[in-house]
């Protein structure tokens, strides 16, 4: 078994697609196949489940997957630890964020590389729930979304926390000239509405249906989807009003937009920048991690 076997599982339990697999390993699927059925013979187990084409990891595969996730997770943070003994800090960090979690993530970054330049980012975009499996099997180094603290406090995980600055009503005059910027709604006032929203399975918009929900009220959605670039042009075009935390960078991206604070109660989750414990993040992680906490502070 070498650390090469491992990446190519880990790399076909991304993709999905033995072609695709292949790709990402730097090596013909035909090596990429041949090297994986020597680490089934070696284990003595079936690890995938094979027919014309992948079709899915067996109960053994998933349980040999926990474990290559961890090898090749400290595999690459000793890397990236040599790496930057070597030639000073720099590299790719993952990140993963929900959406309209309250904080302006491109300006946190530029900020970052100012003092930082040879730091290079990927953000993936996921979901409350599996944001926290991607920490946990290290497919993302550093995670912004909303957290239920004591869960993270069981796992170890360091986090800072993003302050609650509340939930804005996002709206355009022209099409809305009886909004007033600044005023504050009720969520009964906001639910009579149209409103560009995003998706149901989004904790953001579960919090924002609950509280709907609790106040007995039916809000008028007429335009719903994963995509916040499609839910602002919907707001700017007039379809209707958009919903979210404060802490974003429209004012000045979009002067044409006006928001008004909708009184709600606070979120239950908290909205936070989380890293691994410590000894098991990446340096990169690190890093930024300690950045961020400091760029918090001063922003709060």
């Amino acid at each position: 078994m070498d650390i090469k076997q491992l990446i190519y599982l880990c790399n076909l339990e991304r993709e999905r697609h033995f072609g695709r697999a292949a790709e990402a390993s730097f090596v013909s699927q035909p090596t990429l196949s041949a090297r994986l059925k020597n680490l089934e013979r070696e284990l003595g187990v079936a690890l995938i489940h094979r027919g014309n084409s992948f079709q899915g990891f067996t109960a053994e595969g998933e349980r040999v997957l926990t474990w290559a996730r961890e090898i090749v997770s400290v595999y690459q943070g000793l890397k990236l630890d040599v790496e930057s003994l070597k030639q000073g800090l720099e590299g790719t960090l993952r990140i993963g964020i929900v959406p309209q979690c309250g904080i302006p993530l491109a300006q946190l970054l530029y900020d970052a590389r100012l003092k930082y330049p040879a730091l290079e980012f990927q953000v993936t975009v996921l979901s409350a729930d599996p944001l926290l499996e991607a920490l946990t099997n290290h497919s993302v180094d550093i995670g912004i979304g909303f957290f239920e603290l004591g869960l993270l406090a069981e796992l170890h995980y360091q986090v800072a926390a993003i302050a609650d600055r509340g939930v804005e009503l996002v709206f355009h005059p022209r099409h809305f000239p009886q909004l007033a910027a600044g005023h504050t709604l009720t969520l009964a006032e906001v639910a009579a509405l149209p409103l560009c929203l995003a998706e149901p399975s989004r904790y953001f918009r579960r919090y924002l249906d609950e509280h709907f929900r609790a106040g007995g009220l039916r809000p008028h959605i007429r335009l719903e989807s994963a995509s916040i670039f499609q839910l602002l042009q919907g707001v700017f075009a007039g379809l209707g009003c958009g919903m979210m935390p404060r802490g974003h960078l429209l004012p000045g991206m979009t002067p044409e937009l006006r928001s008004a604070l909708i009184s709600l109660p606070v979120m239950k989750r908290q909205s936070a920048i989380v890293i691994t414990e410590a000894g098991r993040a990446t340096p990169l992680a690190r890093t930024l991690f300690e950045f961020a906490r400091e760029w918090l502070a001063q922003r709060n």
